[in-house]
């Protein structure tokens, strides 16, 4: 059985280029900004619609402030300032 590798550049179509923007994290550039469990709505912005806590590469955030986040977020949960769940219980 021989294998072949077909590279047609009518089937694929032409090759583009994929700018990515560097990653750099919200609260190393921006020292201001502080990580807190009683900023409620400061701490959605990194929860998904289920209620689960957003990974690195969705925020962008860096190890350090991430591990913060999940914290806050879990503090806030605990101090029933952000819910368990989703906004929309089926």
């Amino acid at each position: 059985m021989e294998l072949t590798n077909v590279t047609d550049q009518t089937t694929q179509g032409p090759m583009r280029r994929y700018y990515t923007r560097p990653r750099v994290c919200q609260f190393c550039t921006d020292h201001s900004v502080v990580i807190d469990y009683k900023q409620a709505e400061v701490l959605r912005r990194y929860i998904s619609d289920d209620g689960k806590i957003r990974p690195r590469r969705q925020t962008g955030t860096c190890a350090k402030h991430q591990r913060e986040l999940a914290r806050a977020i879990k503090r806030a949960r605990h101090l029933a300032l952000l819910p368990f769940t989703g906004e929309i219980l089926r």
